[in-house]
């Protein structure tokens, strides 16, 4: 009867609803948002963007003298206006890994086809690749903002605009390397969710070009760093369908030329003013499987600087197969 009283009498190890809750709150304090350690994920991208314009060409003789020589008035002998269309297709496939729980690693290849039909030219090329490092440093507590610091590396692996024969191809790439940080930070207020990013970039000069501009030579670009922004809500129609809205600015800082001219002798600066560019987006996420949503997004530009239209697909692509034991 003792050894069965003593078998029936809670023990040290014994769970109870003390230590259920005990453990449910720990797991709480370490909840984040991004991947959890060792997780793997790979998505894919497609972006199509449409800029569409008017291109005006002129040519402008000097009004002569009976002895050749220019006497000061010009003369329009011949203006044409034509429309100036220029198509960009980007795939890119981002690979995401996760270092720890609140550290992701992320890594991505853009391929890019570009076309003008104006000056019909094309250009099949990689993009500029980059790398992103994002930080989460507290953990995620339902109803509370969540905040992410991100830093982003960009390399100039596609065709530079600065080096390319301006009358024969098309550029893939910036041409410059990148540095950029931020934060974002977002809400949930259920059947809605607030979200919005500010992000920093400084631009690397580019030297030693040698690119022909009419009659003088590119030498150096300095180009002007840039201050970028977005906010945006989304809102669950259902558990299957989602929409949302976004806008994306940046103000880009003036950048300066160094330019070359071998008649003369003389080397030139070339001030570029400064930029502002904004985009406004709307997106349809829509879950295909229990574990894919496919996110289907339309935009357009509000600047003149801005792309016409801009059309995006993005989803997961499973590589379950790929992923460590300890992954998420």
């Amino acid at each position: 009867m003792s050894k069965a009283r003593e078998a029936l009498t809670k023990q040290d190890n014994d769970a109870d609803t003390e230590k259920a809750l005990e453990e449910v709150f720990e797991a709480a304090e370490k909840n984040y948002s991004l991947l959890k350690r060792g997780g793997v994920s790979l998505n894919y991208n497609f972006d199509y963007s449409y800029y569409g314009d008017q291109r005006i060409n002129l040519v402008i003789e000097q009004n002569l003298d009976s002895e050749d020589q220019p006497t000061g008035n010009q003369v329009i002998r011949n203006a044409d206006v034509s429309p100036v269309a220029s198509h960009t297709f980007t795939n890119a496939f981002t690979l995401d890994y996760g270092l720890f729980d609140n550290i992701t690693l992320s890594g991505r290849l853009p391929l890019v086809a570009k076309f003008d039909t104006e000056e019909e030219l094309t250009a099949y090329s990689m993009g500029d690749i980059s790398g992103t490092v994002r930080f989460q440093p507290f953990e995620y507590v339902p109803g509370k903002m969540s905040e992410t610091f991100f830093a982003t590396g960009k390399l100039k692996t596609g065709d530079s605009p600065y080096e390319i024969n301006l009358n024969k191809n098309l550029s893939t790439g910036s041409g410059t390397y990148s540095l950029s940080g931020g934060m974002s930070a977002s809400k949930v207020m259920d059947p809605v969710v607030l979200f919005g990013s500010g992000s920093y970039t400084y631009n690397v000069p580019v030297t030693d070009l040698n690119q022909v501009r009419g009659a003088s030579i590119l030498k150096e670009v300095h180009p002007g760093n840039s201050i970028s922004f977005s906010m945006g809500f989304a809102y669950s129609l259902s558990y299957d369908v989602s929409l949302s809205a976004s806008f994306q600015g940046s103000y880009n800082d003036r950048t300066r030329f160094e330019l070359y001219t071998p008649s003369t002798g003389n080397t030139q600066s070339s001030v570029a003013g400064s930029q502002m560019s904004g985009i406004m987006n709307f997106a349809l996420g829509v879950r295909v499987s229990p574990k894919t949503i496919a996110n289907i997004n339309v935009g357009f530009g509000m600047t003149e600087l801005s792309p016409d239209i801009i059309l995006g697909l993005s989803l997961p692509i499973d590589i379950e197969g790929v992923k460590p034991a300890s992954g998420s």
